[in-house]
């Protein structure tokens, strides 16, 4: 019977000269095309501008990186970042907060919203989110090719023992393992891909985009909530938050629960004052 996963995958593709190509670049690249598609989809369903598109998605992919790459510098590791500012730019190694991600989006999105669309935040938002749950999935991989953000042991004989020497073991060094853990990596993308189920539900089902916000409110609560709860078997990013009731992680999702429950309530209510005044 399996014990244990003993995880050797090297986070690397391939090397050009000095930098290398990750699994966790190509995760991200992966999930935007897909994304992009899934967006193209909806904009011939709805005949909207086509030209919408190619602005939503530099706008998207600026607010990501860079609210996702400053919200791990800010929330985690603020120290490190500012005696060493030229690593801030080393995306490609890892190192992205999603509640920074999300919060650089939201910026974004504004600006999109006033500049190209000119429609509400949240029309836009009840788009942007259904891919989303996919892009979230494929960059949790990528954190698992990385060795990266796993739980606490666990003595399941699904856990995983990572190398915690990494970079040693990639120069030859023989490789120091982990006690077996709590692939968080994967229970968060497996959480994910569910939400990336409903929204496409109901987006192309149900037909929810016509309730300005409730998509959006129902992938915050199932984004962040899954989050909240999966961050209980995950070892602490930084040391800071060994003293801390709730971890960092914990902390800033609840918030975008609250929010995501008030979207939901506001357009179950709007739906339910339009009906009213239509009958009237």
């Amino acid at each position: 019977m399996l014990d244990f996963i003993t995880w050797t995958a090297d986070p690397a593709i391939f090397t050009i000269g000095s930098r290398e190509i990750r699994w966790y670049g190509l995760a991200f690249a992966i999930g935007f095309l897909i994304g992009y598609k899934i967006v193209e989809r909806m904009w011939k369903r709805e005949k909207l501008d086509p030209a919408w598109i190619d602005s939503l998605l530099f706008y998207t992919i600026i607010g990501t990186v860079v609210g996702a790459r400053l919200g791990h510098v800010l929330f985690y590791a603020p120290d490190y970042y500012l005696a060493h500012p030229v690593e801030i730019l080393k995306v490609w190694e890892g190192g992205l907060a999603s509640h920074g991600g999300t919060l650089g989006i939201i910026i974004a999105i504004y600006f999109y919203s006033k500049r190209v669309s000119h429609r509400s935040m949240l029309w836009t938002f009840d788009k942007l989110v259904v891919p989303t749950g996919l892009v979230a999935a494929l960059i949790r991989l990528g954190n698992l090719m990385n060795h990266e953000i796993y739980g606490h042991p666990t003595d399941k004989p699904w856990g995983f023992r990572f190398i915690e020497n990494l970079h040693a073991w990639k120069r030859g060094a023989e490789p120091i393992f982990t006690a077996p853990c709590h692939p968080t990596q994967l229970y968060e993308a497996a959480s994910y891909l569910l939400t990336f189920a409903i929204c496409m539900w109901l987006y192309f089902k149900k037909n929810a985009w016509k309730k300005e916000g409730f998509i959006f409110g129902v992938f915050m609560i199932c984004v962040f909530g899954s989050r909240f709860f999966i961050e209980f078997l995950k070892n602490d990013q930084e040391a800071f938050e060994a003293n801390m009731m709730l971890n960092m992680g914990q902390w800033l999702s609840i918030p975008f629960v609250l929010a995501g429950c008030f979207f939901v309530w506001r357009a179950q209510k709007k739906k339910s004052s339009d009906t009213l005044a239509s009958r009237s």
